[in-house]
């Protein structure tokens, strides 16, 4: 079995540039970004290939259109608000529903990719909230 952390083994899309200063700053580490799918006048769909460094992960979030992930690479974290966290491994499926409270992210001690789909951009931008603090985040390890 490959070493998780090893995302040479693991990449199947191109891994992208550093999250631009206008997503980064939801971020607790450092992220990289990938826009597979942008929407157009006829799909209303975005695709975006996002990778975590290890400890990265997002601010707490919602998605008035709703969102999917698709685990590709590494081990990382989804939780919702009230709920408590899912460990994610390649090949596991998120669906989130429109508002609902969530942040994701790396491991400590791994990458973490995923494909992000938003499940419809006409219904609006994602709401994006509070960090997940440390305290939160160092309970999961």
């Amino acid at each position: 079995m490959a070493n998780e952390n090893d995302l040479s083994k693991s990449v199947i899309f191109p891994i992208g540039e550093k999250a631009p200063e206008a997503f980064a700053k939801y971020f607790i580490g450092t992220s990289y970004l990938n826009f597979l799918v942008v929407p157009s006048d006829t799909l209303k769909q975005l695709i975006g290939n996002v990778t975590f460094e290890p400890g990265c992960r997002n601010n707490w979030h919602s998605h008035p259109g709703g969102q999917i992930l698709l685990v590709t690479g590494g081990r990382g974290w989804y939780q919702e608000e009230g709920k408590p966290a899912q460990e994610l491994h390649p090949g596991d499926v998120v669906e989130i529903l429109p508002n609902v409270k969530h942040w994701h992210g790396a491991a400590a001690d791994n990458w973490f990719v995923h494909l992000a789909i938003e499940g419809d951009v006409t219904a609006g931008p994602a709401v994006w909230m509070e960090p997940v603090t440390d305290e939160e985040y160092n309970k999961l390890i």
